[in-house]
């Protein structure tokens, strides 16, 4: 929804295709489906299961793709959390984010992009649901060129500690339901709850990307007035506005870029 109404308001025309209009890699090869989708549309969002996927579209189209989401990474999210931060703190650098969940994709993107605006980053994560090493490695040389600094634990209070954001995501991602069990197991202690607050900065904010589950985060946290997750789903849909109108060619960009 994030995506269609906010490029409607663009002007544009939004085309939604669901797995049951368009089997990419299936049908046909993926070099052919980017050759002929590139002939029809100005821009192209996917979501998909393999951040492969994404690569290989992109290596054969010639209109800009967009990464809507992928088991590896989901930068729209991170965009959104950014402009978020930025609305509530009026400033992003010098922030610490803690993350309190799974080595996903959400605390991918968070480790590609909070870096580059000058915030620190503090993960906790169960010891058998880390980050991937290849993310873990290209944050560590953003982290050294932008001079921020990068704590990994498997203690959530310990990650917590003097934080500004906690940010937490759900512990079952799609395609992971047969996991269910095994990961509620897994991530006891995970839940953000006001005792894991209460070791942040005193002017800590919350986030989650939803949908959320009471398991991850207790509706005292969640429902508080320090929770900006409403905030958070809203900008997902002027972020992304942001990068279609900058990736399209026949655009203009006249808003001088930010600096923060």
């Amino acid at each position: 929804m994030s995506s269609e109404t906010g490029f409607a308001l663009l002007g544009g025309h939004p085309l939604f295709l669901t797995d049951n209009d368009i089997h990419l890699g299936v049908n046909e090869s993926m070099h052919d489906s980017a050759k002929v989708i590139s002939r029809f549309v100005d821009v192209f969002l996917a979501r998909v299961f393999n951040h492969s996927d994404l690569v290989e579209f992109s290596k054969h189209a010639t209109i800009p793709i967009i990464n809507g989401l992928s088991e590896l990474y989901h930068p729209l999210q991170t965009l959104a959390d950014l402009q978020t931060l930025q609305e509530h703190y009026g400033r992003l650098k010098g922030l610490t984010v803690a993350w309190v969940g799974d080595g996903n994709n959400i605390i991918h993107s968070i480790m590609m992009g909070a870096p580059k605006m000058g915030m620190n980053l503090k993960i906790a994560t169960p010891k058998d649901y880390t980050l991937e090493s290849a993310v873990v490695d290209d944050c560590k040389e953003l982290i050294k060129e932008h001079g921020t600094e990068l704590y990994i634990t498997t203690d959530p209070m310990e990650a917590c500690e003097k934080a500004d954001v906690i940010v937490t995501d759900t512990w079952i991602s799609m395609g992971q339901e047969e996991e269910k069990q095994a990961r509620v197991k897994a991530f006891q202690g995970y839940q953000v709850t006001k005792k894991m607050t209460s070791v942040a900065s005193p002017d800590w904010c919350f986030l989650h990307c939803l949908p959320r589950k009471p398991e991850e985060v207790d509706d005292e946290v969640f429902y508080s007035d320090k929770s900006l997750v409403w905030d958070e789903a809203e900008n997902r849909k002027w972020t992304v506005m942001a990068v279609m109108l900058t990736l399209l060619k026949d655009h203009a960009l006249k808003t001088p870029k930010p600096k923060f």
